[in-house]
């Protein structure tokens, strides 16, 4: 292993301007596809927190017992689909129009009765918050005999589905594009940095050297090029993404930390990957 770390160490001390322009090169490729992986992180954040508004709302029929309401609540907390319920009386039904919907005070104000009726509001599991679960869960709570109508927004819940397959499918095709693109201009990198050393290869093989033992020192070289260029190219996503966020004055989110180890990882991969490939291609022509 020491053997092999030194010829590591030599081969960026030999060519450091090569071993610069292939880190960089991972670097700026895993850059453009982190660009366009915070913008798809941002799209997913802001359809899920659309998505939380996904809710059935069952409306009580006037004079039901609350225990037997609080019985039902439990029934309903058991629906594998259902993160949790809350009751709204008709007192607190009334004191929330008032208060959101100012614009009818006048209105609220002249009121002799109270219209509203009670409701049990029910909040979907994040998994489960499609049109299909939410129509399945609001057919099931028609089936309780208190319940008056249910209601769940059946037509935005399609559209947000709808949105979601959308921003799915033309997430999948541009980051399979930049990945692809990534891979090749990565790959020739390390292909010129074999090729710089392929007569030391051919010694090596006229030695009596194996194709592992020769392999070893590429494919090392080829992790810590890909470790350092994963650690640079996010370095440059979160400065370009702290710049843009302060110029346009949005707030927006960064990687977490498991997606950031994610891409370093990534990087790795795909130093090792084209180090494998570009060395086993080189030794079967010597």
């Amino acid at each position: 292993m020491s053997l092999v770390l030194r010829e590591t160490v030599n081969a960026f001390r030999r060519s450091p301007l090569l071993s610069a322009l292939s880190i960089t090169t991972i670097a700026f490729s895993l850059f453009v596809f982190g660009l366009f992986g915070l913008v798809a992180v941002n799209i997913r954040r802001a359809i899920g927190d659309v998505a939380e508004r996904v809710e059935v709302v069952a409306y009580i029929r006037r004079g039901t017992p609350i225990e037997t309401i609080t019985m039902a609540q439990g029934d309903i907390g058991a629906f594998p689909e259902v993160e949790g319920s809350d009751y709204v009386s008709e007192t607190q039904a009334l004191a929330r129009a008032r208060r959101e919907l100012r614009e009818f005070q006048d209105i609220f104000q002249d009121l002799e009765t109270n219209p509203l009726q009670a409701s049990v509001e029910v909040r979907l599991k994040p998994e489960f918050r499609t049109a299909e679960h939410a129509t399945a869960v609001a057919e099931r709570m028609r089936s309780f005999q208190f319940v008056d109508d249910v209601r769940y927004g059946s037509d935005w819940v399609e559209q947000l589905d709808r949105l979601r397959n959308i921003a799915g499918a033309i997430g999948f095709v541009i980051g399979a594009a930049f990945a692809i693109v990534s891979i090749i201009i990565i790959g020739t990198t390390i292909r010129m940095a074999v090729l710089q050393r392929s007569r030391e290869i051919a010694i090596m093989r006229l030695v009596g050297a194996t194709d592992g033992f020769i392999q070893r020192p590429f494919l090392l070289e080829g992790l810590l090029k890909g470790t350092a260029g994963g650690l640079l190219a996010l370095g440059l996503s979160y400065a370009t993404f702290t710049l843009v966020q302060n110029a346009l004055g949005f707030q927006a989110s960064f990687f977490t930390p498991p997606e950031a180890a994610i891409g370093v990882v990534a990087g790795a991969a795909i130093g090792l990957l084209g180090s494998l490939v570009s060395v086993g291609r080189h030794l079967k022509n010597v």
